[in-house]
């Protein structure tokens, strides 16, 4: 059995689709657009079969996103190097997104960092 996709509520659908498309390698589908319901989306491809769903409708509350809550409370992506990384993580401090957590070797091994997408959402970079 394998996850089909993860799936996020964002008032800012254009720009999470350009956030991952541009930096995490993903490949979009052509936006679904459901008028009568005010619902729109895409779906992110990535290599190795992960797909993301980008979702926003107009009756949805806006609520902030919280590090300890219930839930899901993040995702990962698999790099094939420490140094890839590394560049993923300044190129991404450069364009202004917040780095939660510094690259650093885990107690488990893996060398990650991790940075907030453009709604919060909390996003490792993982090198083992």
């Amino acid at each position: 059995m394998t996850i089909h996709h993860l799936a996020i509520w964002t008032f800012r659908l254009e720009e999470l689709k350009t956030f991952y498309t541009t930096y995490f390698k993903g490949k979009s589908n052509e936006k679904y657009i459901n008028p009568q319901k005010g619902f729109e989306s895409y779906f992110i491809s990535f290599n190795g079969g992960a797909t993301l769903e980008l979702m926003s409708r107009t009756d949805i509350q806006h609520a902030p996103i919280e590090e300890n809550r219930q839930g899901l409370t993040h995702f990962a992506f698999s790099f094939d190097s420490k140094e890839e990384v590394l560049q993923t993580t300044e190129l991404l401090r450069t364009k202004g997104y917040i780095i939660a957590s510094e690259p650093r070797t885990s107690g488990d091994g893996y060398f990650e960092s991790v940075i907030l997408d453009p709604d919060g959402n909390r996003i490792e970079c993982v090198y083992k």
